[in-house]
């Protein structure tokens, strides 16, 4: 009883980080098309690491091709 009430949080509680992690991605991927501080060849390559790298590369654009983005705003 209790390992199955564990098991159905731990659940609960993947789902909603994958389902954060999709948000964040989405996000992401919205900001690099949207951007106007990057060039169109900037924006293809961003897009396109979003797109085969997830998660990891949705990380990878906030940290790093977000910034120059937003300063030039």
């Amino acid at each position: 009883m209790i390992a199955g009430l564990i098991g159905l949080l731990l659940m609960l509680v993947g789902g909603v980080l994958v389902l954060a992690a999709f948000v964040f991605w989405i996000w992401m991927l919205v900001d690099a098309v949207t951007n106007k501080g990057l060039g169109d060849g900037e924006k293809i390559a961003w897009v396109l690491v979003i797109l085969f790298t997830h998660f990891i590369g949705a990380l990878i654009y906030f940290f790093f091709g977000r910034t120059r983005g937003a300063a030039s705003i």
